[in-house]
C-alpha cells in the first residue's frame, strides 16, 4: 500500500516506549510515553512497565512534538521529558 510513495513516515503514540526504525522507505517513529513507559526492547528482563522512583519518573515520561512545512520534505521530530518542560 505505501509502495508508491517515495517517502513515508509513521507517526505512533501510543506503545509507551520511543522506538524509531526505518524499513525500506518507511520511517516509523513512536511519541514518548504520558504514563506506564516500558523499557526499550530487549532491555528489560521481561515486558510490562518500568519499575520507576518517584523522583525519576518525569525524566522517563514526555511529549513529543511534531514540526511539519508545507513545501518540505522533513519533519521535525523532537521528544521532551516533562521534567525538561518544567
Amino acid at each position: 500500500m505505501l509502495k508508491p510513495f517515495g517517502s513515508v513516515t509513521v507517526l505512533n503514540g501510543h506503545i509507551h516506549q520511543v522506538v524509531q526504525k526505518v524499513e525500506g522507505n518507511v520511517a516509523f517513529h513512536t511519541a514518548m510515553a504520558t504514563a506506564f513507559p516500558q523499557p526499550a526492547p530487549g532491555a528489560a528482563p521481561n515486558p510490562g512497565p518500568m519499575v520507576v522512583p518517584a523522583g525519576k519518573l518525569e525524566s522517563v515520561l514526555g511529549v513529543t512534538k511534531v514540526k511539519v512545512v508545507r513545501g518540505h520534505n522533513h519533519l521535525a521530530i523532537v521528544d521532551t521529558t516533562l521534567a525538561e518542560t518544567v
